[in-house]
């Protein structure tokens, strides 16, 4: 087995990064690489991410092929990169370490004083978001990870100089176990992921080993209505946030303006802040209630979170607007789970458009079939549902499942075979007062943007 991997993150280091312009490969290279480490790495296609990487000087191959780990001293593989890869294989067969991106970050949040970590089966991204905004407008110069683009950093991640980490945190294949939160934050559980997972009792047990990690001195906060983070974490000192339940944060005085909710944040009883959102939708509330709470408990002041929480207008492919056409306005989402589509959906609801047409991309089999009964429900509420082909992402269709099967149980539903089809369908349909949304976790995004070219 290989040693720790905080005895290879050393300057002079050289280090191979299999599947390097992944969402949180890239960054990781970069936090490497301004550490002093010789950082190269692979992926299987070209981007906009590749082409930064290499700018700054970092060596990066198209293609996995076992020559681009000589001269490596270590390894760091995504979660989606296998020992049947021909890198991975290689380097095992060389005798050289290969870790876990995750165990990566973990390395690196023990240089920090405070490690944020940020963990929910929804949320996470505009969660980390947002307190990215509150630890910039405090002056705090955070380091940040997030699965996502926020246009406050033109990218995922930063690297700063302060005291405090904050990091968007994955369950899958339990890769937040690697991490050593001092904050644990937990928004949500539900079942997903259910390749890895056996069920929604095994998620909580997860999510409860996360929350475990903290230190005696360090904070766990979880959102109180939500019934099965609770119940996963009874028992452990918590700090909780809520809207509806008692908690020692809360959300008061909510009204809306267009759809835009502002509110007052209460901790224990006692007046924090004023907040007004750029973003709508109840589980916005929650998501900023959790940043306030993160603020709060590292002492942070209250204008940070009035500040920070009022000039959040989003996340990258977090209801993200794209333009309009044809009188037609398209915002895209990154939502590819039942209980992330009904919080969309009943946010675009609040809106005021005239129909709500929906292009949605089921994101890999497995959740397709696990969860069927719970998609068919949600995907029934749009006015018009487009449907594009599963999006296969890791896995193969050995199930035999396909988006047709989903059709067939929503009346009026319009099944597409390709991404162009998508965008032809959106072209006929579109009519002022519409407001499109184009959904998933895969490349529905880009049937969106062909509309408006």
């Amino acid at each position: 087995m290989p040693s720790n991997i905080r005895d290879y993150i050393r300057p002079g280091r050289r280090v191979h990064l299999c599947g390097i312009g992944g969402v949180s490969m890239s960054p990781l290279a970069e936090v490497l690489h301004s550490m002093g480490l010789k950082v190269h790495g692979s992926d299987m296609q070209e981007s906009h991410t590749v082409e930064h990487l290499r700018s700054l000087g970092i060596q990066v191959t198209i293609g996995h092929r076992a020559e681009n780990v000589q001269g490596s001293e270590f390894l760091v593989r995504t979660a989606a990169v296998h020992d049947d890869n021909p890198e991975i294989a290689a380097a095992h067969a060389a005798g050289i370490p290969v870790f876990e991106r995750a165990e990566a970050w973990g390395a690196i949040m023990q240089g920090y004083r405070n490690a944020v970590c940020i963990a929910g089966t929804h949320g996470k991204t505009t969660t980390t978001s947002m307190t990215t905004h509150v630890f910039m407008a405090a002056h705090a110069d955070p380091t940040v990870m997030i699965g996502g683009t926020l246009p406050l950093l033109h990218s995922g991640y930063r690297v700063g100089g302060g005291d405090t980490i904050i990091l968007e945190s994955c369950e899958y294949c339990n890769s937040f176990l690697h991490f050593f939160p001092t904050v644990a934050v937990v928004l949500n559980v539900e079942a997903d992921h259910l390749d890895f997972f056996k069920d929604l009792e095994d998620v909580e047990h997860s999510f409860r080993r996360f929350a475990q990690l903290v230190p005696p001195d360090g904070k766990v906060l979880v959102n109180a209505d939500d019934a099965n983070a609770m119940k996963a974490l009874n028992g452990l000192k918590l700090f909780t946030f809520a809207i509806r339940s008692d908690a020692d944060c809360r959300a008061v005085h909510i009204t809306y303006t267009n759809g835009l909710p502002a509110f007052d944040v209460e901790i224990h009883k006692t007046h924090y802040a004023h907040v007004e959102l750029q973003v709508g939708g109840e589980h916005n509330i929650l998501n900023a209630l959790a940043a306030a709470a993160i603020a709060y408990e590292l002492g942070l002041p209250a204008q940070a979170v009035e500040t920070g929480l009022a000039t959040f207008t989003g996340a990258g492919r977090r209801f993200e607007y794209k333009g309009e056409f044809n009188g037609a306005k398209i915002y895209d989402d990154y939502a590819h789970h039942p209980g992330e589509l009904h919080m969309l959906l009943n946010m675009a609801r609040g809106l005021g458009y005239k129909r709500i047409i929906c292009a949605f991309q089921p994101h890999t089999y497995s959740r397709t079939k696990a969860l069927f009964p719970q998609f068919v429900e949600e995907l029934k509420r749009p006015d018009v549902l487009v449907l594009a082909e599963i999006y296969a992402a890791r896995e193969k269709n050995t199930i035999g499942i396909s988006s047709q099967d989903l059709a067939r149980e929503i009346p009026g539903a319009i099944c597409c075979a390709t991404l162009p089809e998508v965008t032809e369908t959106l072209r006929r349909l579109a009519k002022p007062g519409d407001l499109i949304l184009t959904v998933g976790a895969g490349d529905i995004y880009t049937a969106g943007e062909a509309l408006l070219q």
